[in-house]
């Protein structure tokens, strides 16, 4: 057992400033025995041992003792951070204000989301057309006492008489669909079961395509998945007589395929996947069942989809040499790239298109600042849609009937509102508004730009009170992601806020590996590019410390899933720059990641150990787990998982934080926090996600050396 002497908790109150860096009290931590076995692999005549490989068993009951185990000592350190409680009690109260969805008609009802506050899940609600009188629909947390089972998909028939919906239990990305009656609201077969990474595509009012993948032998959670299907269900027919439309032979796996109908019922677009950025892309005209499948694109090259049809004349979306995307046209009969028309050219901005109300909706991302143009269907310009300010706009989403659009505007300060837009004159009015215990008024948003280590300049949003004083002294987080072209886009959080009201920075650079910039910029943070994503994290604390916005004695930083990557990577290549680390869910096993679930499928950002001997080292050269070194003082780190995580398993934060406690230096704590009946994210109760932010300032704040929380310092020095 690895013994430190941590910082005691003092009672509230008693000390009014940050106590000195080196100041030691007199409490103890002792981690749980993590024994080693002698698990050893060779890569390419190297070989690399494997000491916690026992941890990746996720149904072992030895796995789930250690689990046990770490979350008592973990709890047992939490529970002594006095205004821990004081953090959840006011998470709860600014998170109880009544939310509400965009609305959107399916038959005649207009259907919204809405939660009225603490409820772990939103609710279904309806209206039918002209009347006040609303009516829940659908309830997810009459699923489960404990609000673990979620609602994961809602999908209706042409007509909206039939629904179906997914759910998700405890987290996991498995999925099982429900078929209903939507008039009565009467379930009128029997669940389909076992089904993931899938959408529900309706045809007419008789069926609908769904993806899954076989049931894996050994751990759901944990073991392979690579050949996923495509499958067509009637309504009112056994699971077991579903057609296999696409998928399924050995000769062509594809780790990921989708379906869906168009509008018109028309046809069937099929995209099927290797990874994470390319497909395939192929077309089924429902009505000739005879017909053979159209090949529109036989290579994974671009990412390309179709946005709309009229009649037999397909609207496409590709970045096919085009890295910021266009949208082109192109005729049934003749589909392929060579007979493509430009309808919508590549600009310098990423293009994100959505329809709506008969016409399409070109938002530009400038600098992650939205844009919004209104074309027709001809590619004339309309108009630009105004926005409410510098943010994030989304939605535009409507049906081509429906001359009423609606869409929502957030930031980093604002929390999201609803605006009801009018598709033929332009005009908006606001719709909802949140009434919630938060001033925006008092926070601004800067966005600066700065230089990474190569001579990139990258963007970042930094978010605080008003009026904060430039002293290196104010509790920051630096949260990033760089991955998967995805892009961070300026958005409100609850838990932002709460941050932010003890006087926290809340910075948000747009890293390489993200999709702010387009497909360039997502490649440059890539396989042997990947450092780039790092370099450019570091770069970020490195200008905030720089500006004097905070110092290394008080920046955490933040990410999950890829992000936890990152922060994994960051602060074992650079352990000096920051007082607490906070990985969440990450990939933090870069030689053996590809094992697990569908994590081959990321091999187009990471690239695998078995590539190649040269992406075997440069994998090695980062891996979080395996860059762990004795003798070193990390950061405080607070590394958090679950245990129905079946994206990324919780074994690579098991293997992390035993790592990390058998070699920590120093008195800096090294904990994990486990959830139970949860998974990656998606679905996860009201009342654990306020539980986890809690834990997770208090640890932040305790380890930056607040006996009480920033907020009460400064009025008792007020006063």
């Amino acid at each position: 057992m690895k013994r430190f002497i941590l910082p005691a908790i003092a009672l509230a109150f008693l000390m009014s400033c940050k106590t000195e860096k080196d100041q030691n009290r007199d409490i103890s931590l002792t981690y749980p025995e993590t024994k080693k076995v002698d698990t050893v692999d060779t890569y390419f005549g190297v070989e690399i041992q494997d000491p916690y490989r026992w941890l990746e068993d996720d149904r072992s009951a030895e796995t789930e003792e250690w689990v046990k185990s770490q979350n008592q000592v973990t709890f047992g350190y939490l529970d002594k951070i006095a205004y821990r409680k004081e953090l959840k009690d006011r998470l709860e109260a600014i998170w109880n204000y009544e939310k509400i969805g965009s609305p959107f008609t399916e038959g005649d009802f207009t259907y919204y989301y809405k939660n009225d506050g603490l409820q772990n899940q939103y609710v279904v609600y309806r209206k039918k057309s002209g009347e006040d009188q609303e009516e829940v629909f659908l309830d997810p947390n009459t699923f489960s006492e404990d609000g673990t089972i979620s609602l994961s998909g809602l999908s209706f028939s042409r007509n909206g008489s039939l629904a179906a919906y997914s759910i998700s239990e405890g987290g996991s990305d498995w999925r099982k669909i429900i078929v209903m009656n939507a008039e009565t609201r009467e379930i009128i077969e029997d669940t389909l079961m076992d089904i993931k990474f899938s959408g529900i595509s309706w045809y007419k009012n008789e069926g609908f395509y769904y993806s899954s993948y076989d049931k894996p032998k050994g751990s759901e959670l944990s073991a392979k998945t690579d050949q996923h299907k495509l499958y067509y269900h009637k309504v009112g027919t056994s699971q077991a007589d579903d057609q296999l439309i696409y998928g399924g032979t050995e000769a062509e796996k594809h780790r990921y395929i989708s379906g869906s109908v168009t509008e018109d019922d028309r046809y069937l677009l099929i995209y099927p996947r290797v990874s994470t950025s390319g497909n395939k892309l192929y077309l089924k005209d429902l009505e000739n069942s005879g017909a053979p499948l159209a090949t529109i694109l036989d290579h994974t090259d671009s990412d390309t989809y179709l946005i709309d049809n009229v009649g037999s004349k397909l609207y496409l979306v590709t970045n096919l040499e085009a890295p910021n995307q266009k949208i082109i046209t192109t005729e049934v009969s003749n589909p392929k790239p060579e007979n493509w028309t430009e309808f919508l050219a590549e600009t310098e901005h990423v293009l994100s298109p959505s329809t709506g109300g008969g016409y399409f909706f070109a938002e530009y991302m400038i600098d992650a600042i939205s844009k919004v143009l209104q074309y027709d269907y001809d590619g004339n310009l309309v108009r630009e849609v105004e926005l409410p300010g510098l943010g994030n706009a989304g939605g535009f989403g409507g049906k081509k009937e429906n001359k009423i659009d609606y869409f929502s505007f957030t930031n980093y300060n604002t929390p999201s509102r609803i605006y009801k837009y009018d598709v033929e004159t332009g005009k908006s009015e606001l719709y909802w508004t949140p009434e919630i215990e938060f001033n925006s008024d008092d926070y601004e948003s800067k966005q600066v730009f700065y230089t990474s280590k190569d001579g990139t300049k990258v963007p970042m949003m930094i978010t605080h009170k008003k009026g904060l004083e430039l002293n290196g002294k104010n509790p920051t987080i630096l949260y990033g992601y760089g991955g998967f072209n995805i892009s961070l886009y300026p958005s409100f959080s609850i838990t932002n806020a709460v941050w932010m009201e003890q006087g926290g920075i809340y910075a948000v650079p747009n890293l390489r590996g993200g999709g702010e910039y387009g497909k360039e910029w997502h490649i440059a943070g890539t396989q042997m590019n990947k450092q780039n994503v790092f370099d450019d994290f570091i770069a970020a604390a490195e200008y905030l410390i720089e500006s004097n916005y905070t110092s290394t004695d008080y920046l955490a930083i933040r990410g999950g899933s890829n992000g936890g990557l990152l922060v994994g990577a960051t602060m074992t290549q650079r352990p000096d720059l920051m007082k607490v680390a906070l990985p969440a869910v990450g990939v933090l096993d870069m030689l053996r990641y590809h094992t697990f679930t569908a994590g081959a499928g990321w091999a187009y950002d990471y690239g695998t150990s078995e590539q190649s001997e040269e992406m075997f080292e440069y994998l090695k050269g980062y891996s979080p787990v395996h860059n762990i070194k004795e003798n070193i003082e990390y950061p405080a780190t607070l590394v958090t998982t679950a245990d129905h995580d079946d994206r990324v398993v919780p074994a690579h934060s098991f293997k992390f934080a035993s790592e990390l406690q058998s070699k920590q230096t120093g008195n800096n704590p090294t904990l994990i926090r486990i959830e139970t009946d949860a998974g990656h994210g998606a679905g996860t109760p009201v009342s654990k996600t306020i539980e986890q932010y809690a834990d997770i300032f208090a640890f932040t704040l305790y380890n930056m050396g607040f006996d009480v929380l920033p907020s009460k310092t400064k009025e008792k020095l007020k006063g």
